[in-house]
């Protein structure tokens, strides 16, 4: 099963960085006309796991553009994509420009910082829940320090 899984996701990366892949439907597409059959669930898994993120262009792996080994992951998305951060009692509004939403929310998913429950990306506009007030405090003084 572990063989499946690598090849599987051996394919996707091989799909994304060799053509757009606009959405999950396309990508189940290619991969069954490889011979992969995988469900919607599976495919969202392997997409999270990869650190796939969404961009104009299509599915694409983080950092892909310019990648900085010297920088974490999460201080490249946001020297790259914020452009504004607001806070709203217990929320942190991340403004970004057009495409930039996904990237940034799949870079702070993947910190796993225990004050975010969760973040909602649209095109330009990220939402950060946090679990409370103080701790909403506390991630925007810890995103404006990687910002620095």
């Amino acid at each position: 099963m572990p063989e499946q899984k690598a090849f599987r996701q051996g394919q996707i990366l091989k799909l994304v960085t060799a053509e757009a892949v606009e959405n999950q439907e396309t990508l189940r597409r290619r991969l069954a006309q490889q011979g992969l059959r995988v469900t919607q669930a599976t495919l969202s898994r392997d997409i999270r796991e990869l650190g796939l993120v969404k961009t104009a262009q299509g599915y694409k792996p983080l950092g892909a553009a310019n990648p900085a080994p010297s920088q974490p992951a999460l201080g490249r998305a946001l020297r790259e994509f914020l452009r504004d951060v607001l806070p709203a009692q217990n929320l942190l509004v991340l403004k970004t420009p057009p495409g930039g939403a996904q990237p940034l929310a799949a870079a702070v998913d993947r910190e796993r910082w225990p004050e975010v429950l969760g973040t909602i990306a649209g095109d330009d506009t990220v939402l950060l829940i946090a679990a409370s007030r103080t701790s909403c405090k506390a991630i925007q003084k810890r995103i404006e320090g990687l910002m620095e």
